[in-house]
């Protein structure tokens, strides 16, 4: 599809699979498990989806993934599947190299979402886009490198370090505006200073929600991921955001889930529900 002067695609980059209890929070078991099939491990299987924005002189990544080179140990726990798609074998299919690669929008720096960030190579993780800058929000950077005892295990730092150490880390002050098309709007429920990323032109307007609504199951408003640093302030985020797409008819855009890549939202008496979903857009 297009969006003022870029094409956007969405890209997969694998699966991997997170307890299903800590995804829904206070829902119950008997109530999520109906969307979300766990395995004998309780885990649920989650999509780690990237958008690619192509023009001519720029091609921008919106996260990375949850990327290779981790230990046995670590691929066990997450169930990391990368046997259908991981991120560079997507480029691949868009006939691109990671060099080709102008910017990378990470929405935050948990392992997840910026585990494609960087690669090993000669010995040490380096930069896994060569020509890239990288850009997060300067407050999350700053928590990141002195995370609570409670998200601490979400931060893995040869995962966010070596571009900061290359100096292709470039920081975001809050909401701005990135390009005509593109904005950076800060959010704080489930890690300080998230940023999503709304896509827009006359027409059409996407909203890639990261963790605020990492799946089309997590749009009713009670359903906040365990996770969440302050999940009643993720209840307001999604309260405000979730009322401007159902009036401004934003197409939302899910990262972690594995079948449906978008939807829209209607309000009923009964809360927020999906209007028409998308599993391709």
């Amino acid at each position: 599809m297009k969006i003022g002067k870029y094409e956007v695609k969405f890209l997969p980059t694998g699966t991997f699979g997170l307890d299903g209890g800590a995804m829904f929070g206070i829902i119950p078991k008997v109530l999520w498990q109906k969307t979300n099939p766990p395995d004998e491990a309780n885990r649920i299987t989650l999509g780690t989806r990237c958008v690619l924005l192509s023009c001519n002189e720029r091609k921008i990544l919106i996260d990375t993934g949850i990327g290779n080179f981790w230990d046995e140990k670590f691929n066990k726990i997450y169930r990391i599947d990368k046997s259908q798609s991981d991120l560079e074998n997507s480029l691949t299919q868009e006939n691109l190299a990671p060099q080709d690669i102008t910017d990378v929008i990470l929405t935050h720096l948990h392992f997840d979402h910026t585990g494609g960030s960087t690669k090993f190579e000669d010995g040490k993780m380096v930069p896994a886009f060569p020509n890239a800058k990288y850009y997060v929000q300067k407050k999350h950077f700053d928590w990141a490198l002195n995370p609570s005892d409670r998200d601490r295990g979400s931060f893995i730092a040869d995962r966010f370090l070596p571009l900061h150490e290359e100096g292709v880390l470039q920081f975001i002050d809050g909401t701005s505006q990135f390009d005509d098309e593109i904005e950076l709007i800060e959010i704080n429920g489930h890690t300080f200073a998230q940023q999503m990323v709304k896509l827009s032109d006359e027409s059409t307007t996407l909203l890639f929600c990261g963790d605020l609504i990492p799946t089309m199951s997590h749009i009713p408003i009670p359903y906040v991921m365990g996770y969440d640093i302050q999940p009643l302030i993720t209840v307001q985020e999604k309260k405000k955001y979730l009322s401007m797409a159902v009036e401004e008819e934003w197409k939302l855009v899910f990262e972690h889930d594995p079948f449906v890549t978008a939807a829209t939202v209607t309000k009923t008496d009964k809360g927020f529900k999906v209007k028409e979903k998308y599993e391709k857009l």
